[in-house]
């Protein structure tokens, strides 16, 4: 099955028409326990997934096939993204006892490094967007900057509850979430300096589970352990909108992701539900119900008109280009 909206000869445009008739192009239901994490290539049609069964596979998003799986059955498998390669990932153990991150290349599952020094398990990590440096977060209230190219850490912060962690897409700046509701800027070339602005969130949102940079760096995307989500202003720290969820009912993060262009949110709720709602008025614009369990995991593909969730199966969805058509000429779906 090909997602591909061009090679079906209709050029959209992102709106809300685009946005409600996004429906599931495929999905792939064969794991055997619920996928925690996942990551799209930010320059090809890739996309990797980490799941409770301990496998990590590859797709084609393009063509909606399954390329590889791998498992890590000594070490299990947690938060995972994609370095500039597309055959390499880092991720995070999932035992109990080890709580390492590992370089693997997929084309031959071989590690490539370790990177040691979490005391307990890493619950954010993320790459930076214009080199080989990432950034991890753990419950042992650290934050560490690491290098592909060395396992030696380069970077500690130490920060009070858990922590979440987050580049913007210059590659210059990256945000600390922690407890409290503080959200702490760093200048990415001076960050020993410590954070050149502070933001407070407060009240309900005091455990921020999930951060964002819009592509544009204007917006910061905050998911908050008790269902709230919100959109701020990256460089005042204003709140422009607060969307409420209904909390995850196995107490898990549910993740939530900008659209490319940033006009829409997306994200799963509690209840089984997916919606989405405006960042220019801050109304929701979709809700979906056909979801198999919780869709925790919600990603927007850097490349395409397509997202994915996942929760006991994978979704990748896509405009319902019949639909569409339907709209365009003013006919009832």
């Amino acid at each position: 099955m090909v997602l591909d909206e061009k090679r079906a000869g209709l050029a959209l445009e992102l709106n809300d028409t685009v946005i409600k008739n996004m429906s599931m192009g495929a999905t792939f239901k064969d794991y055997g326990g619920k996928v925690n994490s996942l990551d799209f290539h930010r320059n090809d049609d890739l996309l990797v997934t980490a799941s409770d069964d301990e496998s990590i596979r590859l797709y084609d998003t393009a063509n909606a096939t399954l390329l590889k799986t791998i498992h890590s059955k000594k070490y299990g498998v947690d938060q995972i993204c994609f370095t500039h390669h597309t055959s390499s990932v880092v991720y995070s153990s999932k035992n109990g006892w080890d709580e390492s991150l590992r370089y693997l290349s997929l084309y031959d599952n071989r590690y490539l490094r370790y990177f040691k020094g979490h005391r307990d398990r890493v619950v954010s990590l993320c790459m930076s967007p214009k080199n080989d440096c990432f950034m991890s977060g753990a419950l042992d209230h650290t934050v560490r900057l690491w290098d592909l190219r060395t396992a030696v850490c380069q970077g500690l912060l130490r920060i009070r509850g858990r922590p979440a962690v987050a580049y913007d897409q210059q590659g210059l700046v990256f945000s600390v979430a922690m407890e409290g509701g503080a959200v702490k800027l760093f200048d990415v070339r001076s960050y020993d300096k410590g954070p050149f602005e502070t933001f407070l969130v407060g009240g309900d949102a005091a455990e921020v589970s999930g951060m964002k940079f819009s592509y544009d760096g204007k917006l910061l995307l905050l998911s908050t352990s008790s269902g709230l989500v919100f959109v701020m202003d990256a460089y005042t720290g204003r709140k422009l909108h607060c969307f409420t969820l209904e909390p995850n009912p196995d107490g898990g993060v549910l993740e939530a992701s900008f659209s490319p262009d940033a006009q829409f949110v997306i994200a799963g709720s509690g209840d089984g539900t997916l919606r989405a709602w405006s960042t220019l008025s801050g109304a929701e614009v979709a809700c979906w119900t056909n979801n198999a369990g919780v869709p925790a995991c919600v990603k927007w593909a850097p490349r395409r008109f397509m997202f994915a969730t996942a929760s006991i199966a994978l979704a990748l969805w896509v405009p319902d280009l019949s639909k569409l058509q339907k709209a365009e000429d003013g006919l009832p779906s």
